[in-house]
């Protein structure tokens, strides 16, 4: 029986492709730096803000120094206007409701900047729908380690048979493992089926319906 639901944010309840994409190209002009294409971004993402930046440097070919300003500025600019281009992907606030009404705790795990993603869940989510955010946060390790999986199953007094852990890309796939739960691809997010199924996903879904059903039967 499933008692928790851990979900990736980025890609899989939230699509933000357009919003990083914005705000990493307007860090980039800050700096003299031309930008990149949106669809690029969807490969870059997914490891925290920090790797973002330093894979859209080494993109760019620029002098690796920049990180230094670039990171802290991007984070900046994007958490003073996190919703920009931001909305929930079709389905995700219907499916977040009947994996509650079926008793189902749900969190949500991002590599995301703690504060940002927090703020995002709550925009979004009405209160009920989601039970806790947690987001990049210091002395934490970033996902695919389970370090952060842990906690939360800890906090719901769940075991891990108990949990399903939803993501969109390899390395929420990744971290499923790691933490030893069963994994669940999305096909609506920023990775294709072939990462996902390379990496391992225990089922690939292209509905978040499907979800609702993976919580009743398991």
């Amino acid at each position: 029986m499933i008692k928790l639901c851990i979900f990736d944010m980025d890609g899989t309840l939230v699509n933000t492709i357009d919003t990083i994409a914005h705000f990493g190209n307007t860090a980039l002009k800050k700096f003299g730096l031309d930008a990149i294409p949106t669809d690029d971004y969807k490969l870059m993402v997914g490891n925290g803000s920090d790797v973002l930046i330093q894979r859209m440097l080494k993109k760019l070919g620029a002098d690796e120094g920049l990180q230094k300003s670039v990171h802290p500025y991007y984070v900046d600019i994007y958490d003073k206007d996190f919703m920009y281009l931001t909305a929930p992907y079709d389905g995700i606030t219907d499916m977040l409701g009947k994996v509650k009404e079926n008793g189902v705790n749900t969190a949500i795990l991002s590599n995301k900047d703690d504060s940002t993603a927090k703020k995002v869940s709550d925009e979004l989510f009405e209160k009920g729908l989601v039970d806790l955010c947690l987001g990049a946060r210091p002395g934490v390790a970033l996902k695919p380690d389970p370090q952060a999986v842990f906690e939360i199953i800890e906090k719901f007094g769940a075991s891990k048979d108990e949990c399903l852990y939803i993501g969109d890309t390899a390395t929420d796939i990744k971290t499923a493992k790691n933490a030893g739960l069963y994994s669940v691809g999305v096909l609506w997010g920023f990775r294709d089926e072939e990462e996902l199924r390379t990496a391992g996903a225990d089922v690939i879904i292209s509905d978040p319906a499907e979800i609702v059903e993976i919580v009743k039967n398991r």
